[in-house]
């Protein structure tokens, strides 16, 4: 492999203007794609397999027309101190509002009149109109939901105190604040390793084009394979993520092999044959990562994997081709000002003369410099057992609080006071009690007989607040059911409510909503937790043995993987589940861990961590095959890789931080859990416990079965192959720059 991506590295420096222009081509046709292609909706959401999606299809063939999976909303009036909602004048604003809703749109399935439906608390203090629509709240339109906040205020300047809460206000949360911050950071980061602005600018512009292509295509073909306004959002992430990660380690060995003194064409073969192999191999791992959701048998979840998954392939082959090309067209721009004045002195001290007219002795070797990677990596190497025990003690302390992990989707209990679904909530919830704002929806396949026995035997359960009588369907064979928790909707009451009637009926009764859909994903996802890690890290192990020719090294990795997630997840369990800390990162209000989040954590986390490890470590294994010994290889890697793994780590920080200061709660998490995540596997896994356990474990370490070592392919990672391929000529002089 080494050879094949050494030549692959030459030709597209050679023919860097080609190369330029077909990835340029290739970002505009899939930008005209994008700008023509009709709007992407939500998606279908579909938890196959599941009771929650049964009653739903159930709902569909019995109750056409009904909406379902429609979104709702609920427009809450409160009456002024000593006043009622029963009052004549407020009474009439409430039937205006009413009568508003109904002609503002033509998605709407229903309105209720508060005064008809039982919708007045007992106090006459709150009242609420609840709205149906056919379109789940991701389709719903602009006119639609402006037609419903237009309904709110109207009656706001009427003497009320009117909210509006429910999903048909979903929107896709805003991220360009997040995502601009973490790119100037980056920016900051690479300038600052490089000491160079066009080699900082490199990865930025790749990634940009990268994420460019990956989501403009997802765009395009979101209709023909009916992907949802959701999907680009886990691929332009990641997209960013790797794609300047990458890039990174390519202009890194660039510059590495430009201080050996060798041209700048070969020195771009170079970088591709050797970290580009290393690249290709982080790709992988990767792509298995986020095609491994399939598993999780939810096709949002699998759609987004798979263009992710895409988006990560493109930010491979630009590293492969468009960074050599670019770094072409750079010439020594490439490398900082200061960097090619000593390069120049130490040219001239080479030909024998030196500034002071005195002959120089151009053959002695000159002695490379410690770096902060090479002092870290021999103060690990003194004390590896020290440093192991400090890193495994200290994360396992953090990762203390998953074992208390308790997993839902969070609702509008847990949005900022200052929006007026928040208020909705609570309003609600101080007029009717916490379980309105999650009421169960029991469906019945039978006749009235059957609804009828299904109500009497809900009403014998504990735990619920108002169970309505049956309504049933034109045929007569089938009836829906209200069920109002007492306790609120993301509660281990309510869940426990939730399968009590399950228990408790027959199979001919169905419970779904929101509630239960919630519920029901959060089990799918915590079920699917065990066979997704089996298979990712499975696959992963297989990959990664077949890179370093090991048994050990592989382990090593996926079990250091495993104990920073279950430290984030700790972190995240603490923070916004605890509240430990919570008014620093914006918590106003604590509860369930988003169900997806394990998941999601293991998918991304692994992939990163998997490119810190490939890259880091197959520098070792490339000083070790060519005769170092285990130490001297660990520092040797370090040397090289320790600098470019911290401000790629550092960039990915950054990058996730920027979404903790979001007041959407799932993607404050997000942000958070992915933070802290790469925090922990950077600097605490692969920068200590990493070198700890290879100096504890010397050459045993790199000890492979003589069987395996005979069946498994040589990928030639380390590139040895590529010791012979170079001409004397080709190093042309001294250090041009460390790296």
């Amino acid at each position: 492999m080494a050879t094949f991506l050494y030549k692959l590295g030459r030709s597209a420096f050679r023919r860097r203007r080609l190369v330029a222009l077909l990835w340029v081509a290739l970002l505009a046709v899939a930008g005209i794609g994008a700008a023509t292609a009709p709007a992407p909706t939500s998606g279908s959401f579909s938890i196959p397999g599941t009771e929650a999606q049964r009653a739903f299809d159930l709902l569909e063939e019995r109750f056409p027309g009904a909406g379902a999976d429609g979104a709702t909303a609920r427009v809450v009036f409160k009456a002024p101190e000593g006043q009622k909602m029963t009052d004549a004048a407020h009474k009439a604003v409430v039937e205006e509002t009413v009568a508003a809703l109904k002609s503002g749109s033509d998605q709407i399935v229903s309105v209720t009149d508060p005064y008809t439906a039982k919708a007045v608390s007992q106090d006459g203090s709150t009242a609420y109109v609840s709205v149906a629509y056919k379109v789940n709240g991701m389709e719903l339109t602009d006119e639609t939901r402006e037609a419903l906040t237009q309904a709110g205020h109207n009656a706001q300047g009427k003497g009320l105190t009117v909210e509006v809460g429910g999903d048909a206000l979903q929107t896709m949360p805003a991220t360009g604040a997040g995502e601009i911050v973490g790119v100037i950071i980056a920016g900051i980061v690479l300038v600052i390793t490089f000491g160079s602005l066009v080699a900082a600018g490199l990865p930025l512009l790749t990634a940009i084009i990268g994420v460019g292509i990956g989501v403009s295509s997802i765009a395009a073909l979101a209709n023909v394979l009916d992907l949802g306004s959701t999907t680009s959002t886990l691929a332009m992430m990641i997209g960013l993520a790797v794609g300047i990660d990458y890039a990174l380690f390519i202009v890194s060995r660039y510059r590495a092999e430009l201080a050996e003194g060798r041209e700048k064409e070969e020195a771009a073969g170079r970088a591709v044959g050797t970290a580009g192999s290393a690249v290709v191999f982080a790709g992988l791992t990767v792509v298995i990562a986020l095609v491994g959701l399939a598993v999780v048998n939810i096709p949002m979840l699998t759609k987004m994997g798979f263009a992710a998954a895409g988006t990560v392939v493109i930010a491979v082959l630009i590293a492969l081709t468009l960074i050599p090309a670019l770094l072409g067209f750079a010439g020594d721009k490439v490398v900082g000002r200061k960097q090619r004045k000593a390069a120049a002195a130490d040219r001239t001290a080479a030909d024998g003369t030196s500034a002071d007219g005195t002959s120089g002795n151009a053959s002695a070797p000159k002695e490379e410099k410690a770096n902060g990677g090479t002092r870290w990596a021999r103060f690990v190497i003194r004390r590896p057992l020290m440093v192991l025990l400090v890193g495994v003690i200290g994360l396992g302390a953090i990762a203390v609080p998953a074992a208390s992990l308790e997993m839902g989707l969070p609702d509008d209990g847990v949005k900022p006071t200052s929006t007026t679904e928040r208020r909705a909530y609570d309003a609600l919830s101080d007029g009717f009690g916490p379980g309105f704002n999650g009421p169960l929806l029991v469906v019945v396949d039978g006749d009235k007989a059957t609804a009828d026995r299904a109500v009497s035997t809900i009403k014998g359960l504990d735990g619920w607040a108002a169970v309505t009588p049956a309504t049933p369907n034109k045929a007569g064979d089938a009836a829906m059911i209200t069920v109002v928790p007492k306790d609120r909707p993301s509660s281990v009451a309510t869940e426990a409510l939730v399968h009590d009637i399950r228990d408790a009926t027959g199979d001919e009764v169905l419970v779904t909503g929101a509630t239960a859909m919630n519920i029901d994903f959060s089990q799918k996802m915590n079920d699917a937790l065990v066979p997704y890690l089996a298979l990712v890290v499975g696959l992963a192990f297989l990959l990664l043995t077949v890179v370093f020719r090991s048994i050990l090294v592989p382990l090593k990795a996926a079990l250091g993987f495993l104990l920073s997630v279950v430290a984030a997840l700790g972190a995240v369990v603490a923070v916004f589940q605890w509240g430990w800390l919570g008014s620093l990162f914006g918590v106003e209000q604590t509860g369930p861990i988003m169900s997806m989040m394990p998941i999601f954590m293991v998918g991304v986390v692994f992939g990163l961590a998997m490119d810190y490890e490939v890259f880091l470590v197959t520098r070792m294994r490339e000083a070790y095959v060519h005769g170092e010994r285990p130490g001297e290889a660990i520092v040797t890697g370090f040397r090289h890789s320790a600098r470019v793994v911290v401000a790629a780590a550092v960039i990915m920080i950054a990058v996730f931080s920027g979404f903790i200061g979001m007041d959407d709660q799932m993607i404050k998490m997000i942000g958070f859990g992915l933070a802290v995540a790469v925090l922990f596997d950077a600097f605490v896994v692969r920068m200590a416990i990493v070198p700890a356990v290879l100096a504890l474990l010397g050459h045993k370490a790199w000890w492979l079965p003589k069987w395996l070592d005979r069946i498994l392919p040589n990928v030639d990672v380390e590139g040895e192959s590529l010791a012979g391929s170079t001409d004397e000529g080709s190093h042309t002089g001294p250090d041009l720059v460390k790296v």
